[in-house]
């Protein structure tokens, strides 16, 4: 058909679904998981595969592993902001859903290049949705983040809280955000926003997991410490106005939240309207907690240095999370410490073997 030689910009919604139910795949309905070989995205097509739903990943595979992938979903080379792959991929594989999570996620990179965050997260976001506004696509979920509230004066942190905040990387979210309330008010689109507090865990099977090398997230650096392959755990501040004096977090297990994924989109196809949800169960643990937490799991008691607070860290941030399971009937299935700090491990563990046989 010659698919990556149609103009974007002259496609109708109708000429698209047309187009769509011609194309080799079309007849059957796909759901297109951008970033999918990444850390959420990867358990989010094991997720989709495992309930039976027809699916096609698009990952540049600069973080993301092809390895963490089912053998049998297909896989597109290519970025979330190229308009001709998008354009083909939704056409080819007759997507009629999208679930976004291609983006750029670490904070301090963001402070230190703001130019490449709002590229990576808002301008590609915004070809993504030109695309499937164009191609009739009308359901999309997004991968947000509580980093667009900011340094929030209460917490719990309700969907009512302003929005302020203090990184690119939050800011590149909130644009995101506005993007879609508007595409929304002006086409036939709806839209959930999932707003993540701090993602933690892997898949209880073994079969993926947080592969990032240099990830910061605080559960896998302890994991990879308590394993011998850093020398020691660096905690940032213990003079917070906390029961311990450290930073206290709202951890979701990372298949709880695909889980609400999965709600949300069953949400949207059953008609639901437009909506920005908090994803995290309501309650938080100190960094000290899960120093612990990890300490129990692992066996190993690794040094942990004391260090001065980083600039731009709330004391306490813990999602008000009553709309979620209200609205999508979702309910978590792993909302304890101690089993997101063991499936966490045990994907560490494996990272490990994996490393000492090659």
């Amino acid at each position: 058909m010659g698919l990556l030689s149609l103009n974007l910009y002259a496609l109708s919604p109708e000429n698209c679904e047309i187009l769509i139910l011609q194309a080799g795949r079309g007849s059957f309905m796909s759901v297109l998981v951008t970033g999918g070989a990444g850390y959420i995205g990867s358990h989010m097509v094991h997720e989709l595969r495992d309930a039976g739903q027809r699916l096609v990943v698009l990952d540049n595979l600069s973080t993301g592993h092809r390895r963490a992938l089912p053998g049998d979903v297909p896989l597109v080379v290519g970025d979330a902001g190229d308009p001709a792959c998008v354009t083909s991929t939704i056409l080819d594989y007759g997507v009629n859903a999208i679930i976004h999570f291609a983006g750029s996620i670490i904070v301090p990179d963001s402070v230190t290049d703001p130019l490449g965050y709002y590229h990576n997260n808002t301008v590609n976001s915004h070809a993504l949705m030109a695309c499937a506004v164009a191609c009739g696509v009308r359901h999309f979920i997004f991968s947000s983040t509580a980093a667009v509230y900011g340094m929030p004066e209460t917490s719990p942190v309700g969907e009512d809280t302003a929005p302020a905040p203090i990184s690119p990387y939050g800011s590149s979210k909130l644009m995101t955000e506005i993007m879609l309330r508007d595409t929304a008010a002006a086409h036939d689109f709806n839209y959930v926003a999932l707003r993540y507090f701090n993602v933690a865990g892997a898949d209880p099977k073994g079969r993926c997991g947080q592969s990032t090398p240099n990830a910061t997230h605080l559960i896998k650096v302890a994991a990879q410490t308590a394993l011998g392959q850093r020398s020691h755990l660096d905690v940032y501040g213990t003079d917070y106005p906390t029961p311990d004096g450290t930073c206290i977090r709202d951890y979701i297990h990372v298949c709880d939240l695909t889980r609400a994924h999965t709600a949300a989109l069953a949400y949207l196809r059953d008609g639901g309207a437009s909506q920005v949800l908090n994803c995290g169960y309501g309650r938080g643990f100190s960094v000290l907690e899960v120093i612990e937490a990890v300490k129990r799991a692992s066996g190993s008691d690794f040094e942990v240095r004391m260090g001065a607070r980083r600039a731009g860290d709330p004391a306490n941030l813990v999602a008000d999370a009553g709309r979620l399971p209200e609205l999508l009937g979702w309910k978590p299935a792993y909302d304890d410490l101690e089993t997101i700090v063991a499936h966490a491990y045990a994907w560490e563990e494996h990272l490990f073997a994996l490393k000492a046989a090659s």
